[in-house]
């Protein structure tokens, strides 16, 4: 029997120490540490001696064929989209989002969408197995390949899947999940790092896909040790307010796929419905002849987006404005009205300013610091933009309009939805291609030139 003496351990990073911290040095939180057993189980006496296998033995990398290299089509093209092709043999997905975002509906929709003989076991530490069937009917979830399981303890979760043997095992969630030699609660640092151990552990040596729902904190990013995310494969996370429809599903971490892919989701009461063109979708209720409003061209790793910005300045009636970013960044924001006052003579000092991002979409890139800025200038004005013209350049301090990247597939967007006007960087302008003579495509060196484009009839 081993020696047994206990940590303290920091709920939010992870940190372990033999001594307890009020401020926890490696991240800084204060009252997050807490105390584990931790157990020594690896004694001199007990030292087994390592047999050589076929598998652990050093290959060379040409000797390694990746012929047999299978994916599983979820049935969605979106979520195939993030995940680089489709769900990979024996690797470890993580899925979090706020709760009610709809992490549980999307699991048993692909247990739906999924070809027939994939066998599925689906394992829920949070619901009953009726609960289960109920939300399954309410989905139009028919699968006879579908085994369902309620058990937290993951030593029989994991002993269940080596008898069945199944094609997919998802896990919700795995702060509920509970492994019996650690005397700590369930959702505990420890709990969740040895119970997604086990898990991997599970999933590679069978080369069984597992998905595995996570839940958030108060910062939005997934609960307990960021271990936990570099054990997995892959990261996704489910954005959106819960008040609106639309969901976004993005890739942080993807070791078989690139990050830079989003997908995009509207929540129905039959389930989520994927949006195949979220543009038409985001500009589908643009109002017509209002100032304040601008479309901007966004791109979401190889996918062009066209979303609807919307800008408010009025009056104050305080002695300090008022101001405010929804889906935008709040310091971005008064970075470019700061710029538009000192460079282009627009004053905002004593107007409250509000920016929002239609749809629930969020918008980080420079790339959309153009229409922002006109949306904001047509609503000080009170000049309508066109409804016709899209904008996107980002805005230097000097009040210059800097060229960005993917120009030509921004453009290309545009033309498709059916815009007249294009208003782009002057530096882009000699590497796009148009042409539809109907289109105008029109290189800005400031944002008084851009203003002017944007609002000629």
């Amino acid at each position: 029997m081993g020696k047994i003496k206990s940590v303290y351990v920091c709920s939010e990073c992870g940190y372990e120490s033999p001594k307890w911290y009020g401020k926890c040095p490696g991240c800084g939180e204060w009252n997050t540490m807490t105390e584990e057993i931790k157990e020594q189980i690896k004694n001199q006496s007990s030292v087994v001696v390592k047999r050589r296998t076929s598998s652990n033995v050093p290959m060379s990398v040409n000797d390694i064929s990746t012929a047999e290299e299978q994916r599983y089509k979820t049935g969605y093209s979106e979520l195939d989209r993030v995940l680089g092709g489709g769900i990979v043999k024996g690797s470890l997905i993580l899925l979090g989002g706020d709760p009610g975002i709809g992490k549980s509906t999307i699991l048993m929709q692909i247990c739906s969408s999924l070809n027939s003989g994939i066998k599925i076991l689906y394992v829920s530490g949070e619901e009953s197995a009726r609960q289960i069937k109920l939300r399954a009917n309410r989905l139009d979830v028919n699968n006879p390949d579908m085994f369902i399981m309620t058990e937290t303890d993951i030593e029989l979760v994991a002993e269940n899947i080596r008898e069945l043997k199944p094609d997919l095992v998802m896990i919700d969630s795995i702060q509920t999940m509970n492994f019996s030699e650690l005397s700590s609660s369930p959702g505990s640092v420890a709990q969740v790092r040895e119970c997604t151990s086990v898990l991997m552990r599970v999933a590679k040596s069978l080369e069984i896909p597992i998905l595995i729902v996570g839940h958030v904190n108060k910062e939005g990013s997934i609960a307990g040790p960021k271990v936990l995310e570099h054990i997995v494969d892959a990261v996704l996370y489910f954005e959106g307010d819960k008040q609106l429809s639309y969901r976004i599903l993005r890739a942080v971490k993807n070791r078989f796929g690139s990050t830079n892919e989003i997908g995009v989701f509207q929540m129905t009461d039959k389930g989520l419905a994927q949006v195949e063109n979220p543009s038409q979708m985001l500009l589908s209720e643009r109002p017509k002849n209002v100032s304040g409003t601008c479309v901007a061209c966004a791109m979401e790793g190889s996918r062009p987006i066209l979303a609807e910005i919307q800008g408010l300045a009025t009056a104050s009636g305080f002695g300090n404005p008022r101001r405010m970013s929804t889906g935008f960044d709040y310091s971005r924001m008064s970075l470019l009205m700061a710029v538009l006052e000192k460079r282009a003579g627009y004053y905002f000092s004593g107007a409250d300013a509000y920016i929002n991002v239609v749809g629930g979409l969020r918008l980080d890139e420079p790339a959309v610091d153009l229409a922002v800025a006109m949306a904001l200038v047509s609503s000080l004005k009170d000049v309508p933009i066109s409804e016709r013209a899209v904008a996107f350049g980002e805005i230097g301090l000097a009040g210059e309009i800097r060229s960005v990247s993917n120009a030509q597939s921004r453009v290309n967007e545009a033309i498709r939805l059916g815009f007249k006007t294009i208003v782009v960087p002057y530096y882009n302008l000699r590497s796009i291609k148009n042409d539809d003579e109907s289109v105008k495509v029109i290189g800005v060196r400031s944002v008084r030139e851009a203003f002017s484009a944007l609002t000629e009839v």
